[in-house]
């Protein structure tokens, strides 16, 4: 159920005639957006030394890390790794907070982007991101089993990417300080991460870059060499060498041209998962792949991102609502695990506004929208919690579901990443429909 009381602004959002107005419901999204905006920043984030910072990676609807969820290894972490995403969050709060002109919200995204870059995570010499601190001990971690036997590099590239993009709407000091992490982060991983054998981005490695071949539970990882989280990799030197801050031309080809000679590499992303086609890997890739071919002008590209990236989503997709649950227009995160999670609906969406964006093609909005109004049916609660995943089939357990339904929206969620990913695309999709 939506409820918003006490959500931030009533922006009004002007349509161009009563054909884009019903097919384009502005209204529903913005207030899902606002919702997750609410709980995010309402109930998760707190006070560390000068900053702010968000309490668990892992909460109930009403922002709480709750006994019967101090289980999961999220619970007692936080920071910018994977799904804790403490700078993509920040972007999100900081850019709702623009767009509805609330200086306050957006000064405790700073604080909780100051959080990143002034409280230990980042190797200012080297550029080594390290993800998570314990919220507990106050101990900083290289991953979430809570040690420091290995890290992804992917999700480190990720971090670093975020930061770059941010770089682009703060002051000139805090500009200069995340570009140069950006250069350097991307500098150790070209230098020091050793490749898999097939010659793509290992999915982890040890903390001197050295392969590490294996799950967290150290038995061999079946996807250590087909893993779509080294795309993040190519993500980050694509925009750096755009930007004219590095030059990777050699090392996004190669990759790139690798990545197409295999069909694509769409192993999974989640660090917890082992499908070779992850719904989530599909979208990242198209969003990078599109990236790439503008960099590099270079049609063959462009073509393998829509034909084999974007088009690979459809076997992801929802068409119905299944078990009573309203999961029409949602992905499922892979076949293997085919909840459907949230901020994986949330980067589709991107990759559909993407497209849209190039080709001005409306069918890829109308996908987008789909699936933002599809989400926006399932926040929980006073305080605008989203739920992390959908689980229409009962695969995750009864007794993670609201109430111990048989088959229903996840009681948890991580709230700067899966309540928060669908900010981004909303702000996108509204500036395309609002007037100029």
């Amino acid at each position: 159920m939506l409820c918003f009381q006490g959500t931030y602004g009533t922006p009004i959002i002007p349509f161009n005639g009563d054909e884009q107005k019903q097919k384009f419901d502005i209204p529903t999204i913005l207030k899902s957006a606002n919702a997750s905006i609410k709980f995010a920043v309402e109930r998760t984030l707190v006070p560390y030394k000068t900053n702010l910072c968000c309490k668990s990676s892992f909460v109930d609807l009403n922002g709480e890390v709750m006994e019967s969820i101090k289980w999961h290894p999220f619970a007692a972490l936080e920071g910018p790794g994977w799904a804790a995403n403490a700078v993509g969050g920040a972007y999100e709060i900081f850019s709702f907070g623009k767009y509805i002109n609330d200086s306050s919200m957006v000064n405790k995204a700073i604080m909780l982007l100051d959080h990143v870059l002034e409280d230990g995570f980042v190797n200012y010499n080297t550029g080594f991101i390290t993800g998570y601190r314990n919220v507990d001990t106050d101990i900083l971690l290289q991953n979430y089993e809570h040690n420091n036997d290995w890290f992804c590099p992917g999700s480190m590239a990720k971090i670093a990417y975020q930061l770059l993009i941010f770089s682009d709407h703060v002051d000139e000091e805090r500009k200069t300080k995340m570009r140069s992490i950006a250069i350097k982060t991307a500098n150790w991983i070209n230098s020091n991460v050793k490749l898999a054998s097939n010659g793509w981005y290992p999915r982890r490695s040890a903390p001197d870059g050295s392969v590490y071949p294996y799950k967290p539970d150290g038995k061999d990882d079946p996807l250590f060499e087909k893993s779509g989280d080294g795309l993040f990799i190519i993500q980050l030197n694509t925009e750096l060498t755009k930007r004219g801050l590095a030059d990777y031309t050699i090392s996004i080809k190669e990759k790139t041209n690798l990545f197409m000679q295999m069909g694509g590499i769409f192993g999974s992303i989640n660090h917890d998962t082992y499908d070779e086609h992850e719904g989530v890997a599909y979208s990242v890739a198209f969003l990078t792949l599109l990236e790439v071919s503008y960099l590099l002008d270079n049609e063959a590209i462009r073509q393998f991102a829509y034909e084999k990236c974007l088009k690979g989503l459809d076997r992801f997709k929802i068409t119905e609502d299944k078990n009573g649950v309203q999961c029409a227009g949602l992905l499922i995160m892979e076949e293997s695990w085919d909840t459907a999670y949230l901020w994986e609906n949330a980067e589709a969406t991107l990759a559909y506004i993407k497209a849209f964006n190039d080709t001005k093609e409306e069918t890829f909005l109308e996908e987008a929208f789909v699936i933002l109004v599809a989400i926006s049916k399932h926040h929980h609660g006073e305080h605008g919690f989203l739920t992390e995943g959908v689980d229409w089939n009962n695969h995750v357990g009864a007794q993670h579901h609201f109430g111990g339904a048989e088959f229903g929206d996840i009681q948890y969620t991580e709230p700067l990443l899966n309540n928060l990913h669908i900010v981004e695309p909303t702000l996108m999709v509204i500036s395309l429909l609002e007037p100029k």
